[in-house]
């Protein structure tokens, strides 16, 4: 086969060509493939225009049966086979195999193989032993500057805003690009042909089960085995996508972490297409389904997405009045804030359950007013109405007493001893309720309990019965960690704080709340810290969290959190960048239950030098704790905001950090300061600050002294900010990475061995480090290397 003239309006994809050449040059066999429309024949058709080779469509073959006759001659035949993915019936794919091995066993054979999926398995072997080139379907997309390049040419001068929702059109895909030169850049009309496109050449050959099978699940944006089973019914989900998989390149996640997900072109047309097929009545059940699955799995956010977009207002009320039983921690509030507050007044005051959620939800976005007013509601309910709605509206009551957060903890001593006598003697039962809302604290976790620890041991002895018996199985080890943890923040004796944590965790492990078993695991992983030893926390933490993964994910963020906090005493900036891209983004909502990981993100722009922004978060932090009577957050706020401060070369960071110092003072809280370590003691160092206790000052600064002797490029912004290294220097690391000695680089990248040496002196200083093992360690850790 041959072409007499060439394309005017073919572009040569530059990575498959160079491919290909290359392969050319060595007659190494070669595979290409990817979906319908990138040009995987065209390149074919193109490159070979002035030779001739023998093109073969694999269903021909079946017909000649896979017959194909080359001459032993000294001439090169090239030999192309396209449309493999066809190929399903297994004697049909061995006879395939063993044709391939014969043509390429002669020597006079180039052999190109196309497909629209990656190789499979039953050709795996052939694959392997004849090395065969990959062109992948990458290979033939457009890069950005060359599809401006393309359409400029094509379609004269375009503005940037245009190139820039063509891209978003077409991802680079040739089809795309060639049907929106076509069509003018009509972007719409573009995109219609384009699912015209694929369902004439691609799903019109497809079986009934297959194609219904795509289309079903395309209303999902990814999805896994088990939804998938869910939506469709079908007990063959894996052969259905092991065919799928076969039959083209169709998913941009396919299988990876148990997930699948459509590539936009399929997901869009596949949709299209389930819209004409299906009656309405069908794909709401689809989607009723998938809901279900969804909410089975507690990811309420999707379930709701399902049911709103075929209307199920039942099941979408359901699932809001379940999630208000649940508390904060464990429920979708903040997820679902727009869902509740777009509720008629009218509804909500027919649910006692649905009083008391809004009322908690506007104390977590900081409305106190609205809070109490809904409280108010809830008030009025339980007084006008009888039996078990009665019942439940006082038990509501009862809950919001103990847990809406701006209230504080004032009186809450009283009011649990309350809940105690009220749960014994009259039968009322207290929604679920969680001490810590997933932190790693109970003095600063669902509530702030800094009063308590003043007197910690006495309430220990009085309430402690009381408020484990009204919090269940939340209670369970409650009074040992609360006490290790008052202790550890006032620096007593570290024995005395791992023999409370060991046997709260222990308690906890006997029938009590991971949530709890998250406080133990915090409080030995600090001891660990404040003795010098974060390699071992890192340790405990990533043991806890494998415990987490399995049984509780809703801890799993505040846990990476406490990770990334860990990582920056042991200086692993690849660990800490990594977090900051999945950490809270506070510019475009404050989200309360967020605290812990946005006091985490300060730390690291602390870290990063990014003072400006630890301003901006520092302080919102600071009016959270303030509205919402959070005192231990307001001294840690403090402290971090002063560190921002000072780094801005302000003067208020003496005022700020004096406001710190005498709050964390008058509860003999040591630990708040100390274990920012180096930060506190340059600023202690610096300024003159007032204590009021001798003997406290006295141990604020030896442990702060200790800390940054433990820790000396703990925030340290010098420490995280990348660093340059000249070309010779990275050269003469990398190499020293591969095991060469100082003599040897020298020679290899014909250097003087003076020069050698000079440089990697220079790697050591700019590194912070004083050995090659060290050097090569920590360029790695900064992704130098």
């Amino acid at each position: 086969m041959s072409i007499s003239q060439q394309d005017e309006n073919y572009r040569f994809p530059k990575i498959a060509e160079s491919s290909l050449r290359a392969a050319k040059k060595t007659k190494t066999p070669v595979y290409l493939y990817g979906v319908t429309g990138i040009g995987k024949t065209s390149l074919i058709q193109q490159l070979f225009i002035h030779r001739k080779y023998l093109y073969r469509k694999a269903s021909e073959l079946v017909c000649e049966e896979m017959s194909i006759h080359i001459p032993k001659d000294e001439k090169i035949h090239i030999v192309v086979i396209d449309d493999l993915h066809e190929i399903v019936d297994p004697e049909e794919r061995k006879g395939f195999a063993e044709l391939f091995g014969t043509l390429l066993e002669q020597r006079n054979v180039w052999l190109i193989l196309i497909s629209r999926a990656p190789v499979s398995g039953w050709l795996m072997d052939t694959y392997i032993r004849y090395s065969f080139v990959t062109i992948a379907e990458e290979d033939f997309y457009f890069t950005r500057e060359q599809q401006d390049a393309y359409l400029e040419e094509k379609l004269s001068s375009l503005s940037g805003a245009e190139k820039e929702k063509m891209w978003e059109c077409t991802q680079g895909v040739p089809i795309a690009v060639r049907l929106l030169v076509l069509h003018r850049g009509e972007i719409e009309v573009t995109r219609e042909d384009l699912l015209n496109y694929l369902e004439s050449h691609v799903y019109d050959q497809w079986d009934l089960e297959l194609e219904e099978f795509l289309m079903e699940t395309s209303i999902a944006d990814q999805f896994t085995k088990g939804l998938a089973e869910m939506i469709t019914g079908s007990s063959r989900v894996g052969t259905l996508l092991a065919r799928a998989a076969e039959l083209g390149n169709f998913f941009a996640l396919s299988g990876r972490d148990g997930v699948w997900q459509y590539r936009w072109q399929m997901l869009m047309s596949m949709r299209r297409r389930l819209q004409k097929k299906y009656c309405r009545e069908k794909i709401r059940q689809l989607y009723h389904h998938a809901g279900l699955y969804y909410e089975l799995h507690d990811q309420i956010p999707e379930a709701l997405t399902m049911y709103e977009t075929y209307g199920d207002t039942e099941s979408i009320s359901r699932i809001l009045v379940s999630n208000v039983r649940k508390n904060p921690a464990t429920g979708h509030y903040y997820e679902l804030k727009e869902h509740y507050l777009k509720l008629p007044e009218k509804v909500i005051l027919e649910n006692p359950v649905l009083i008391a959620g809004m009322s908690m939800l506007q104390s977590m976005l900081m409305n106190e007013e609205e809070s109490e007013r809904w409280y108010r509601e809830l008030e009025t309910y339980a007084r006008t109405h009888t039996g078990s709605e009665r019942r439940e509206a006082r038990s509501r009551l009862l809950y919001l007493d103990i847990g809406l957060p701006h209230r504080g903890s004032v009186n809450l001593a009283e009011i649990l001893k309350h809940a105690g006598t009220l749960l014994r003697e009259r039968g009322n039962c207290l929604p679920e309720f969680s001490v810590t809302s997933n932190l790693p604290s109970m003095m600063n976790g669902g509530k702030d309990f800094c009063e308590w620890s003043r007197h910690d041991r006495e309430l220990a002895v009085s309430i402690g019965k009381p408020v484990e018996f009204v919090l269940g199985k939340y209670g369970k080890g409650l009074v040992p960690l609360a006490l290790a943890e008052s202790f550890l923040e006032k620096g007593l004796d570290s024995y005395e704080v791992m023999s409370l944590a060991q046997k709260g965790k222990l308690a906890v492990e006997s029938g009590g709340k991971i949530e709890q078993g998250f406080v133990a695991a915090g409080i030995l992983c600090w001891l660990s810290i404040l003795e010098g030893n974060a390699e071992y926390a890192m340790e405990q933490m990533k043991a806890f969290k494998r415990r987490a993964e399995r049984e509780a994910p809703n801890l799993l963020k505040n846990l990476d959190a406490f990770v990334c906090r860990v990582s920056l005493y042991l200086n692993d900036y690849a660990l800490a960048e990594a977090w900051m891209k999945e950490a809270p983004y506070e510019l475009a909502e404050f989200a309360t239950m967020e605290r812990f990981r946005y006091l985490t993100k300060v730390r690291v722009y602390l870290q990063q030098g990014k003072y400006e922004r630890a301003c901006a978060l520092a302080e919102q932090l600071l009016h959270y704790a303030e509205k919402m009577q959070r005192t231990y957050i307001r001294m840690e706020s403090r402290l971090l905001l002063s560190a921002a401060l000072y780094g801005l070369h302000r003067e208020k960071w003496r005022e700020v950090m004096q406001q710190c110092i005498s709050e964390a003072e008058s509860y003999h809280f040591v630990r708040v300061l100390s274990r920012e370590g180096t930060v506190t003691d340059k600023m202690l160092k610096e300024g003159e600050f007032t204590f009021q206790d001798a003997g406290f000052e006295e141990q604020v600064r030896a442990e702060c002294g200790k800390m940054s002797g433990y820790y000396p490029r703990y925030l340290d912004p010098g420490s995280f900010g990348e660093i340059q290294l000249p070309e010779n220097a990275l050269n003469i690391l990398r190499l020293q990475a591969e095991g060469l000695s100082a003599r040897q680089i020298a020679g290899k990248l014909n250097l003087t061995l003076a020069n050698v040496k000079y440089h990697i002196s220079e790697n050591y200083r700019k590194l912070g480090v004083r050995s090659q093992t060290a050097a090569i360690n920590e360029a790695r850790k900064r992704n130098i290397l």
